[in-house]
């Protein structure tokens, strides 16, 4: 999200890899820029296996990063924020801000959440008509 793309259609065909998908209607200047934030998250993880960055207050784990973030009175992180919200150069002229930050990781994921009314209140007995 700090790139500016939009969770692409994923796969995980074999076991540790992940495949994307991005849809046919892609310019080739949009995937050209897909593949340099691709090789520019590389690069954010080879900082924290190399022990250039903090393996636990780096700019991916800390990722996406909204724009009240970027701009609070306080910035506490060991990163500056300008790498947290322009991480490529694209992004300066036309940058999409997310409106809220990681959420317990993958939790959200793997437990999901019905926020609808429960079930008894949809039977056909209950409704009126």
């Amino acid at each position: 999200m700090d790139y500016g793309f939009h969770a692409p259609t994923l796969s995980f065909p074999v076991h540790g890899t992940l495949m994307v998908e991005p849809t046919e209607s892609e310019s080739l200047k949009e995937l050209d820029k897909f593949i340099a934030a691709m090789k520019s998250i590389k690069k954010e993880i080879d900082e924290i296996k190399d022990g250039k960055a903090d393996a636990k207050d780096n700019v991916l784990h800390n990722a996406p990063h909204t724009i009240g973030a970027v701009t609070a009175d306080e910035w506490s992180h060991s990163y500056g924020r300008e790498k947290a919200a322009f991480p490529a150069e694209w992004l300066e002229e036309n940058k999409f801000w997310p409106s809220v930050g990681r959420v317990d990781d993958g939790y959200g994921d793997r437990n999901l959440v019905c926020t609808s009314d429960p079930i008894e209140n949809y039977r056909i007995e209950k409704l009126k008509f």
